[in-house]
């Protein structure tokens, strides 16, 4: 990839979106890796205006340059890309955590060129009263344009379900497909929609909004491609599942239960006799607590008398009359 990159003249984000489109056609080359064959390189470098007329077909070009492009003011052309007439092929969010959809220039001009009453005068009312409430169909638009991408290069079914289920999400996915190691299965082969470059100041839930279905018709759509691509990848091949131990025959044999024992009858005790072993109540020994009358008197002063607090007198104890009765 590399060197067919460097033989067409292109930058990296350039030979990206080129082979994301088709501009540049790769095949497979092992799980995970793609290759351009030599036939390509040539066909590509043999065309007339290489390699400015292939870096004009892969210009992206933001809102503001896309009106300038087709001689119509800014608001107008988000109007048209919100529509849904004008997809947006890449996104990036900027520093003001706001996403910036852009655009393929020459799909611009295009559409300037097949639907040039739609640049002057009044939009129809169904357009307007649809962009009244709130509808914008960018990141659905890119969504279908990123997943028909991703499902025209899968390697089999499975890949072309993972596709599918990556569109839905983690919870839509587990409605379509119940089996737990189908879904793990088409978890590690794309566990989401690849968003490009959305740059470093993107969060998690700024990408995961614009990567996953949203729209009724889009998730019902997608939901009907995930089970038609599921039934063709089960009858090629199972979904992979962990190795179980078989335990050996004579573990699994259920083994024969003792018999029970039942002590020997013995004599019945009298009233008067007592068993030999008594049973134990208790399992230590535990102090037992003495009486009142086994504890020995604290020595007590003798009334009438105090002892001095030590200290004085060399540290010794005298004792000091208070009073005496009389």
């Amino acid at each position: 990839m590399n060197r067919a990159r460097e033989e067409l003249e292109l930058e990296t984000g350039e030979f990206e979106l080129a082979v994301q489109l088709g501009e540049v056609r790769a095949v497979p080359a092992g799980p995970g890796r793609r290759r351009v064959l030599r036939d390509e390189v040539d066909r590509l470098r043999a065309a007339e205006g290489f390699p400015q007329a292939l870096r004009d077909r892969l210009r992206v070009v933001g809102s503001g340059d896309g009106a300038e492009l087709i001689g119509v003011s800014r608001d107008r052309f988000v109007k048209l890309a919100k529509g849904g007439f004008i997809r947006p092929v890449r996104w990036y969010v900027n520093r003001y955590r706001a996403v910036v959809w852009m655009y393929l220039a020459d799909e611009i001009g295009q559409y300037a060129r097949d639907h040039p009453e739609a640049l002057h005068g009044r939009l129809p009312v169904t357009l307007r009263g649809a962009l009244d409430d709130g509808v914008d169909h960018r990141a659905r638009g890119w969504r279908a344009r990123r997943a028909g991408q991703l499902v025209r290069d899968a390697a089999d079914a499975w890949e072309e379900a993972a596709v599918w289920a990556a569109l839905l999400g983690t919870d839509g996915a587990a409605e379509v497909v119940p089996d737990l190691y189908e879904r793990a299965y088409l978890r590690r082969l794309r566990s989401g929609l690849p968003p490009g470059r959305p740059g470093e100041f993107a969060s998690r839930e700024l990408i995961d909004g614009a990567v996953t279905a949203d729209h009724p018709d889009e998730i019902a759509l997608a939901r009907l491609s995930l089970a038609e691509a599921l039934d063709r990848a089960r009858q090629a091949r199972p979904a992979p599942r962990p190795a179980t131990r078989s335990a050996p025959a004579a573990e699994r044999e259920p083994r024969p239960a003792a018999p029970a024992v039942e002590p020997e009858p013995g004599p019945e005790p009298g009233p008067e006799q007592k068993p030999e072993h008594e049973p134990q109540t208790r399992a230590r020994s535990e102090p037992v607590p003495e009486t009142c009358s086994a504890r020995e008197p604290e020595p007590r002063p003798r009334r009438g008398w105090r002892l001095q607090r030590p200290g004085d007198s060399a540290g010794t104890r005298r004792r000091k009359k208070l009073f005496r009765r009389t």
